[in-house]
C-alpha cells in the first residue's frame, strides 16, 4: 500500500465492509480534490454540498458525491477537461479507476462525471483484512458522481480551506452560511417526493446545533432560479419557517432514518427524530 494512503486509512476505525467502503470512497474523494487543485480547477469553481461539509468542516457523516459550482456563469464549461487530471492523480497513488464525463441527451446547467472503481480490487490496494475480503461482492463497484453547476445562483461567498493529506493543498469552497442555504434549498425543493433524503435532515441538525447562520439572500436566489419562489414574492424568516413546518409535517421519518443510517457511525443520533423535534430545531435557526 502507498504510505500516504496508509496514513489516510489510519484515520478510520474500520471494522465492517461498510466502514472500509466509506473510508475508500472518502480517500478517493480527497485525492480527486488534489487532482482538481493541481489542474487549477478551483480558480474557476467552488466545492459545496455534503462532501464539502464532511471533508472541510468536520460533518460526522459520510457523503457520496462531489458537488461544485462555477464562480460565474459559463455555459461552455465541461468537466471533461478535468477527468484525466483526477484519474492520473488517483492512479499515482495506486488506485485502479476510470473517470468519465457523462454525456447528456438534453442541455442542462449541470455537467456531470463519474469516478468508477472496482470495490474489491481497490480494497486490496488498501490491504483490507482477509475476513473482510470474503464479504465483498465480486462485482461491487465504487461509484462517485461529480457535478458542477454552470449557472450558479447569486449572492454567495467562498473561502480557501486547507487539507494536509495526501499532501498540503487548498480547496475553494462556499462559506458555511451559504452551504447552509444550499442545504435548505435541497430540503425544501428536491424534485422527488417519495425518496426522502434523511442525510439532508441530519445536516440540518448539524448546522443548527453549531449556531451556523443561514444566508437568506442566497437561499432566495436559489429558490428563484429553480422556480420555487415567484418573482415578486419575498423570502422572509417567517415564510421560510412556515415552508419548513409544512415540510416537516409530511416527513416520513422511517425512510429518513433508513437513508442516513449507512452514513453515520452512531444511529442514536437520529433515533430522536420526530415532528416535535424538528419543529423545535426549526425555531432555533439563525438567519442573516
Amino acid at each position: 500500500m502507498n504510505e500516504v494512503v496508509k496514513v489516510m486509512l489510519a484515520r478510520y476505525a474500520c471494522r465492517s465492509v461498510t466502514d472500509y467502503e466509506n473510508a475508500l470512497k472518502e480517500i478517493i474523494q480527497e485525492i480527486s480534490l488534489l487532482g482538481l487543485w493541481r489542474s487549477k480547477f478551483f480558480e474557476k469553481a467552488a466545492f459545496y454540498g455534503g462532501s464539502a461539509l464532511r471533508i472541510l468542516y468536520g460533518l460526522d457523516r459520510f457523503s457520496e458525491d462531489l458537488d461544485f459550482s462555477l464562480l460565474k456563469k459559463d455555459k461552455e464549461f465541461s468537466l471533461a477537461n478535468y477527468c484525466r487530471a483526477i484519474e492520473e492523480e488517483l492512479k499515482s497513488f495506486g488506485f485502479s479507476v476510470n473517470v468519465d464525463r457523462k454525456d447528456k441527451k438534453r442541455e442542462s446547467n449541470i455537467d456531470s462525471a463519474f469516478i468508477k472503481a472496482g470495490t474489491l480490487k481497490n480494497m486490496l490496494i488498501i490491504d483490507i483484512p482477509a475476513f473482510i475480503q470474503k464479504k465483498v461482492h465480486r462485482g461491487a463497484t465504487v461509484k462517485i458522481k461529480l457535478e458542477i453547476d454552470k449557472d450558479p445562483p447569486g449572492d454567495f461567498c467562498t473561502e480557501a480551506k486547507y487539507l494536509l493529506q495526501p499532501i498540503p493543498f487548498s480547496v475553494n469552497t462556499y462559506t458555511l452560511p451559504h452551504l447552509f442555504a444550499g442545504k435548505m434549498h435541497a430540503i425544501l425543493c428536491r424534485p422527488w417526493v417519495n425518496r426522502v433524503k434523511g442525510r439532508d435532515w441530519y445536516d440540518f441538525v448539524w448546522y443548527v446545533s453549531r449556531d451556523i447562520s443561514l444566508d437568506l439572500n442566497h437561499l432566495e436566489n436559489r429558490m428563484r432560479q429553480s422556480g420555487h419562489l415567484k418573482t415578486k414574492e419575498a423570502l422572509t424568516k417567517k415564510s421560510l419557517k412556515q415552508m419548513l413546518y409544512e415540510k416537516i409535517d409530511t416527513l416520513d421519518f422511517r425512510q429518513a432514518r433508513k437513508d442516513v443510517e449507512p452514513l453515520v457511525k452512531d444511529a442514536a443520533a437520529f433515533q430522536i427524530w420526530s415532528k416535535d423535534f424538528f419543529n423545535v430545531i426549526c425555531d432555533k435557526i439563525i438567519m442573516d
